[in-house]
């Protein structure tokens, strides 16, 4: 099925009701063609003069691009939901994904027999490979650093330059370790494709889920080599 503002609508109701005891408030509900996404939950943020951080305008966005079953489309919604939740009442968690949103997601998948998901990684991929013809694979790069911080950084598909970015790149002093993977995952196309140093900044846990079926690539000389995970 296709999104529509009054199934949304409904469904965030009967959600708000069931899961979140009605305490959260309703807000603007806007579908969209972006085919980067499956949901999300929008919104800005301002600095009081206490120095307090304040999110407002907060939105609800849904694809209208993938043919979802119906209960793909409510575990979306309530994935956004919890997103909402954590923000409005101000709850302190270690990413976006992190430890809260995981309990949250674990204790509301096991009391209504949900299936909701860190990323929509695998509707994502299936609903876009259909709607498409195709598949899109992405070279990535994934480093780590000693000060704890994990990048991303999305390659071109060419042998060369993925042996001469990743020579590049294990002399930089800061840079711990790097891995390459192969993914279809389409999270991956919102980055673009570069052998530039400057990497994307993301949380390991994230950047776990979206490879989690991704195939591993190994650089052993002037050659570069993968196989199954």
């Amino acid at each position: 099925m296709i999104a529509t503002i009054p199934y949304i609508e409904s469904k965030f109701d009967e959600f708000n009701r069931l899961i979140f005891d009605g305490r959260l408030p309703r807000l603007p509900i806007r579908l969209s063609r972006a085919r980067t996404f499956l949901g999300a939950c929008t919104f800005k943020k301002r600095r009081t003069m206490f120095g307090k951080i304040v999110c407002y305008d907060f939105v609800l966005r849904i694809s209208t691009c993938f043919d979802l079953t119906e209960r793909e489309l409510e575990d979306i919604i309530i994935h956004e939901m919890i997103h909402y939740h954590i923000c409005i009442n101000r709850l302190e968690d270690t990413s976006v994904h992190g430890r809260l949103f995981r309990q949250m997601m674990g204790d509301i998948n096991k009391k209504y027999g949900r299936n909701i998901s860190i990323s929509h990684r695998s509707t994502a991929v299936r609903q876009d490979g259909a709607a498409s013809g195709r598949i899109c694979w992405h070279v990535v790069a994934v480093l780590s650093f000693h000060d704890g911080r994990t990048g991303i950084k999305v390659l071109p598909h060419i042998s060369r330059g993925i042996l001469k970015y990743c020579k590049r790149v294990s002399g930089v002093r800061e840079v711990r370790s790097v891995d390459l993977y192969m993914s279809d995952d389409v999270f991956f196309s919102r980055f673009p494709r570069s052998s530039a140093l400057r990497v994307h900044y993301l949380d390991a846990a994230d950047i776990a889920g979206h490879l989690a079926d991704a195939k591993k690539i190994e650089c052993r000389g002037e050659e570069i080599m993968w196989k199954m995970r």
